[in-house]
């Protein structure tokens, strides 16, 4: 039983490292500021769930296990809240942009 354990783990982690690795292309990749945070926050959030519940299977612990889902709800909460909150300050600034990348619609 523990092998298993420890291969879910070890699987949740590397999904993480790859989710993060995307969303790091994705921000170099793209010119449209939004473009670039919609990457960066779908990388955040799958990497930091994958990543926790990895670190839950490979700990086991129950209070540690709690810990790490607060840990997730709040980054979770804040994290959707603060791009929100810059999207909407960069779409209010720069109009412009914003009619050349959508094509005027």
């Amino acid at each position: 039983m523990e092998w298993v354990r420890f291969i879910a783990a070890a699987i949740c982690l590397i999904f993480a490292a790859v989710m993060e690795c995307i969303a790091v292309f994705g921000v170099y990749k793209f010119k449209f500021v939004m473009n670039r945070m919609h990457s960066a926050a779908i990388g955040d959030t799958m990497g930091l769930m994958l990543g926790a519940l990895g670190l839950m299977l490979l700990k086991g612990s129950r209070w540690f296990s709690y810990k790490m889902a607060l840990v997730v709800l709040f980054l979770w909460m804040t994290s959707t809240i603060s791009s929100h909150v810059i999207m909407r300050m960069e779409y209010n600034i720069d109009q412009k942009a914003v009619e050349e990348e959508t094509g005027g619609r």
